[in-house]
């Protein structure tokens, strides 16, 4: 007699970001997570590439995390799965796009899967039940909130191009822009323009330097990682005392505040608990310390709050709704 097919007592939540993916596997039954693993990251779904890259992020990262449960449990399908991916609008195209490539590479009806922006997983793990805002600034920023009744709202995030006001990724690039102003004399030159160049590995001695970093923010592998990976410079500058980089943190900070002010005015929220996440306002002081202190002054909010939990919570969280039949309606999925 042949032995029956196990049964499908595995929840996957994803976390998938433009650097890595990570798959995290949880019991269906008592939700307590069993292992993670990682994969590569993903693009939007309309970039070159995007398709085949969201798929191999979900397979690998999700074959990693089967690797790391214990052997018995390496063969159990999924129940269901949730997926918080960069680029992913709730209730567009693309979102229906990734919903039908995550089934095909994950081996899941489109009913048992759910596929969002990152930031709502996000705002999920980090408020599980209540109500808070949640704003995110790395390569790219954006920001979300959920008020008592459920009612979400989001700000800011429309891609590097058009919208990076406070993320790594305007920093960097507003330091390298001022260093070029620095080096054809429209603004008074400081060590910045040198240490902006020495990070890009240009001698700023060569009197070819400006041309060569025009000519290479518009090679194919730059993009906006490119000018992100220059905001530690920007900060350690700032935290040296160089005004100029100050001030570009501080109009970083003051655009991130605008976006969690539109969020709580959209949803009425008062002194609403903020959490700060991303890698630019983790670990970004002089980003970080403005941004605070502008929410105390205009907000009455004084202090930033930790998530309860992390974006993969969140996912798994949601995945456990699409067995309840609840999160595609409150998610416009």
């Amino acid at each position: 007699m042949a032995n029956p097919a196990p049964s499908p007592a595995l929840l996957a939540g994803f976390d998938a970001g433009q650097t890595h993916t990570r798959c995290r596997l949880a019991d269906r039954h008592s939700g307590a997570s069993l292992a993670e693993g990682q994969g590569p990251g993903v693009s939007h779904l309309a970039a070159a590439a995007g398709r085949e890259r969201f798929a191999a992020a979900l397979r690998q990262s999700l074959a990693a995390a089967r690797q790391a449960l214990p052997a018995e449990r390496r063969q159990q399908p999924l129940a269901a799965a949730a997926v918080g991916a960069s680029g992913i609008e709730a209730g567009s195209a693309v979102q229906q796009q990734g919903r039908e490539l995550a089934a095909a590479a994950l081996g899941l009806p489109e009913e048992r899967l759910l596929v969002t922006g990152d930031e709502r997983t996000a705002l999920r793990g980090a408020f599980p039940a209540a109500a808070g805002i949640v704003v995110i600034s790395g390569t790219g920023t954006i920001a979300v909130g959920r008020d008592g009744r459920g009612r979400e709202h989001r700000c800011g995030g429309w891609g590097w191009l058009l919208d990076g006001a406070g993320s790594a990724m305007d920093i960097g690039r507003d330091g390298l822009a001022l260093s070029l102003r620095m080096a054809d004399g429209r603004e008074p030159v400081s060590g910045l323009g040198d240490a902006l160049w020495q990070a890009l590995g240009i001698d700023p001695r060569d009197p070819q330097a400006p041309q060569r970093i025009k000519a290479l923010v518009v090679e194919p592998g730059f993009g906006a990682a490119g000018f992100a990976r220059l905001a530690p410079v920007v900060d350690q500058l700032a935290q040296q005392g160089d005004a100029r980089a100050g001030a570009i943190l501080a109009q970083n900070a003051e655009a991130l505040a605008a976006m969690v002010a539109a969020v709580a005015a959209a949803l009425d929220l008062r002194d609403p608990p903020v959490c700060a996440l991303g890698g630019a306002l983790l670990h970004l002081g002089e980003l970080r310390r403005p941004f605070a202190a502008l929410l105390a002054r205009r907000l009455g909010i004084h202090a930033l709050v930790s998530p309860e939990a992390d974006a993969c919570q969140g996912a798994l969280q949601l995945a456990a709704d699409c067995l309840l039949g609840s999160a595609h309606g409150a998610l416009g999925a």
